[in-house]
Formats: C-alpha cells, structure tokens, sequence
C-alpha cells in the first residue's frame, strides 16, 4: 500500500519527507497536505526523499512543483533525492530534471547545501 511519511532530520539541515510506492492521483492530496504543513514551519531545507517510490504520475509532480516554489519563495532550499530510474525517466521526459535540484541520496544533499 503505497503511504506517505514524515521523518525529521537534524534542526540543522532542515526536514526530510520520504515517500514509498506509487504516488498519484489517489495519494497526492495527502502528500500535498503533509508538505503543505511542514512548508508552515518554513525549514531552511526541505528534501523530498523518493528512494522507495517506484512510480509518480502528473499530479504528484504537481505537488513536488508546488512545493518547490513555496519554499523557495520564503528563500529555503527545496531538493529531491533517491530517484529510482523508472522515476528518474519521468522527470526527464517532462523536463524536470532541469527544474529541481537532484541528488542520489540524502547524504549528497547534504554535501551539497
């Protein structure tokens, strides 16, 4: 059963937000929702974990765009790692991969930011 769940990472470096399974038209409300009340606590960082999501679809990058665009209007860093490729591919097609900042794992954004 595809969820959504929350795990906060050290104040320091801000929240990370790992999904699992597929994420689409029946799941992103409550992605929408859940990301919606961590970007009221606006964390410096906020990284969308995807490493256990096998598939997205229209409405979920929606949602990933959404929130990009909230956080980086209050001037925090938005960034999603772990893509498998099938997600991977997604992104690309629709260009995306040239619109958020990607890394391969939680750690690399940390390096990185």
């Amino acid at each position: 059963m595809p969820k959504a769940s929350l795990a906060t990472e050290s104040p320091a470096k801000g929240d990370v937000f790992p999904l699992e399974g597929e994420i689409d038209l029946h799941i992103s409300p409550a992605v929408a929702i859940s990301l919606q009340e961590i970007i009221a606590r606006k964390p410096e960082r906020l990284l969308v974990d995807l490493t256990r999501v096998s598939y997205v679809d229209s409405s979920a990058l929606a949602v990933l765009i959404d929130a990009m665009q909230k956080v980086k209007k209050y001037g925090g860093f938005f960034g999603v790692v772990g893509m498998q490729e099938s997600v991977r591919s997604i992104f690309e097609i629709a260009r995306l991969d040239q619109v958020f900042r990607l890394f391969p794992t939680v750690e690399a954004a940390d390096a990185a930011t």
